[in-house]
């Protein structure tokens, strides 16, 4: 599968435990989590990096599998989750789930009860890529329940998906009460992890103190 050993096992209450773990930790130390890939990419051999993946798992068969690590995850306070290029026929045949309006919201957060910030996969990876504009794919992902979209390599894109949201906004084919909604919750997310950033920043300023201290001896 394409997503080998970056899981924590082939076992979904093995992956939940420990992801729970996991989550527990970098939480206790300030760091906001993010679970992925929602609602599971983990058994697929096509990498969303060069192509869009299908999966025809149903929902049955994605409650006993793939969403339990999810489901894990939530109860656990995930600050966030991420969203995968991956198409699930018998929810969604034409659109991945970053980009559809019959996954995020209707499973993701009705079903499973998450309020937390949901993130894109790299909106630069061929599955949205190869199949769909970089304007297009953002505002669907915005209207389909996403909160943030992650461009990861490109200022040029990153600016033409800006500009495609705020024309989306402008004509009505985005919400504006979806943009308000999605800033909500990340300024939530910020604000429980500001903290640290406070830490960091007074450690690095200890450290350039201690620098200058020394350098002048």
């Amino acid at each position: 599968p394409a997503i080998g050993d970056r899981a924590f096992s082939g076992d979904p209450q093995r992956v939940a435990e420990f992801g729970v773990a996991l989550i527990q930790a970098l939480q206790t130390g300030g760091i906001a989590a993010c679970g992925k890939h929602f609602p599971g990419h983990g058994d697929t051999h096509t990498d969303s990096h060069f192509e869009l993946p299908r999966l025809d798992h149903d929902l049955d068969r994605l409650r006993r599998v793939e969403l339990v690590p999810f489901a894990a995850a939530i109860r656990a306070g995930a600050a966030s989750i991420m969203t995968t290029h991956v198409c699930f026929t018998a929810l969604d045949a034409m659109h991945p789930t970053t980009l559809s309006e019959a996954v995020i919201e209707p499973l993701l957060r009705r079903e499973l009860g998450y309020d937390g910030v949901v993130v894109t996969d790299d909106m630069e990876m061929l599955a949205i890529m190869g199949h769909y504009g970089i304007e297009e794919a953002s505002v669907r992902a915005l209207r389909a329940g996403c909160d943030q979209i992650l461009i990861c390599h490109r200022a040029e894109l990153q600016a033409a998906a800006y500009e495609a949201l705020v024309r989306a906004v402008e004509t009505g084919e985005l919400p504006r009460a979806r943009l308000l909604q999605a800033a909500a919750r990340i300024s939530r997310m910020k604000q429980r992890y500001q903290p640290l950033a406070a830490r960091l920043g007074a450690l690095h300023q200890q450290w350039s103190d201690a620098w200058a201290v020394s350098s002048c001896k």
